[in-house]
């Protein structure tokens, strides 16, 4: 690979070419990102605050033409792409209001020695992000991140070039040092020498279970700090008290939203046998409402799969759930990057649509015999992101929170992410927490500080 290319997956031009940084090119941004001082009153808390106010200011300016940019990018709807940017300054608002009080020194009294939990930036950090929400996954790692006083390298997915300038654009324009914020175009080889190098102090990654693994593998050896954010293929799970078709309403935003092409989204869902054919039946009418087209247009709800690749894989997906005896409920090719909405019932766990994460608007669906069943169901997936229960009787929903192996687990709500909660998973799904308050303390050193005798 000699450079990041964006191809417009709807149209199938190309949108834009970014070379690779050279290997001086590269060095050069390390060394500025490293020798920024983010104790110099310059570069304050306070200041980093008013910057972070700036870009969300600048988000909601401009989210009409920077919307169509990444629509035309990765084929998200142009309403869709909307949200992702209201939902990155909302992320601003969170923590210009909330960060000084995440970040403050906690004082403690032992008696002989005063003590203080004091929170200090790790330094010069590494983000590997994905295309799927190009703007969101970005700003959720760097906001909170140059906060807490690091700095930021960040590599954007090889088909993200326009979103990766944007960004770097709108970091730069915040009023921070450019060294805060700069994007890097790498090959995997360069990463890899990169985490090796002794100036950068930690990565975050979202990605691939299998990418994850390859990073943290360098990252560990070379005693680096990691988030990894990975994948997942959550479960819905339907309790005998469920509302068929206020399940099925949000089953369906549950997996299709992206097109499918979401970490958290919905992937498996699991159903009472004697639920099982009145939620086909619901969830096939809420799938008939949803519109393919031109990502461009306002009334379009699902737009291309980003890259051809995607769907190749996805169709493979479906096709050896078929052949191994899953039921075709609704939908049919796709033509181009589309693929269009589809159920499949009659699945079981040894099936690809359960066992693999699905990045397509594919929805497999399980019937169960009794709860615990269900939870089995659940906890057999070698992810552990989030859970969806569905059902009317709360008090015995709430009673099986701690049976369930994830990183969340959402009541009568899609699992998704929030500026204010931790979000994050276990197993195959990563380790770490972004978001929240532990989001801003994930790249601090909590540094004790102990002082003999009382202060005066």
């Amino acid at each position: 690979m000699e450079y990041y290319e964006s191809i417009d997956p709807y149209r199938g031009e190309s949108l834009a070419r970014k070379a690779l940084d050279s290997d001086k090119s590269l060095e050069g941004k390390v060394s500025r990102g490293a020798d920024l001082n983010p104790f110099d009153p310059k570069h304050a808390l306070s200041k980093r605050l008013k910057s972070v106010q700036k870009l969300a200011a600048s988000l909601r300016a401009d989210s009409a033409s920077l919307s169509r940019m990444m629509s035309k990018e990765m084929g998200k709807p142009l309403k869709e792409a909307q949200a992702e940017m209201e939902k990155c300054a909302w992320l601003c608002d969170y923590y210009f209001e909330e960060a000084e009080g995440i970040l403050q020194d906690q004082k403690l009294e032992l008696g002989e020695a005063h003590v203080i939990r004091h929170y200090e930036p790790l330094g010069l950090v590494l983000g590997i992000m994905p295309w799927n929400f190009p703007f969101w996954q970005v700003f959720r790692f760097a906001v909170p991140a140059i906060i807490a006083g690091n700095r930021v390298l960040l590599k954007h997915a090889p088909n993200c070039v326009l979103s990766a300038e944007s960004l770097e654009n709108l970091f730069q324009e915040s009023g921070l040092d450019p060294a805060f914020y700069q994007a890097v175009y790498l090959s995997n080889d360069q990463v890899a020498e990169l985490l090796k190098n002794p100036l950068l102090k930690a990565v975050s990654l979202t990605g691939s279970t299998q990418a994850g693994k390859a990073v943290a593998q360098i990252a560990a050896a070379n005693l680096k700090p990691q988030l990894l954010e990975l994948g997942g293929s959550n479960a819905f799970i339907l309790h005998e008290s469920a509302d068929v078709q206020k399940a099925a309403k949000l089953a369906s935003t549950a997996r299709l939203m992206n097109a499918g092409q979401s970490c958290i989204a919905a992937k498996r869902f699991l159903v009472p046998k004697n639920l099982e054919q009145d939620f086909i039946e619901a969830l096939c009418k809420e799938f008939e409402n949803y519109k393919m087209g031109d990502p461009l247009e306002e009334g379009t709800d699902i737009g291309p799969l980003a890259r051809r690749d995607l769907k190749e894989k996805a169709e493979v997906q479906v096709e050896r759930s078929l052949v191994m005896g899953a039921r075709l409920e609704f939908g049919d090719n796709g033509e181009g990057n589309f693929i269009t909405p589809t159920i499949l019932s009659n699945v079981n766990a040894e099936m690809p649509v359960f066992k693999e994460e699905v990045f397509a608007p594919v929805a497999g669906i399980m019937a169960y015999q009794d709860f615990d069943e269900a939870v089995k169901l659940s906890n057999q997936s070698p992810y552990g992101l989030g859970v969806s229960l569905v059902g009317e009787d709360l008090d015995f929903l709430m009673k099986q929170v701690s049976r369930f192996e994830e990183g969340a687990v959402f009541i009568n709500e899609l699992v998704k992410s929030d500026p204010r909660l931790p979000f994050g998973g276990v197993k195959n799904s990563g380790y770490g927490r972004e978001l929240g308050p532990e989001g801003l303390r994930s790249f601090t050193n909590l540094k004790t500080i102990y002082r003999k005798g009382k202060l005066e």
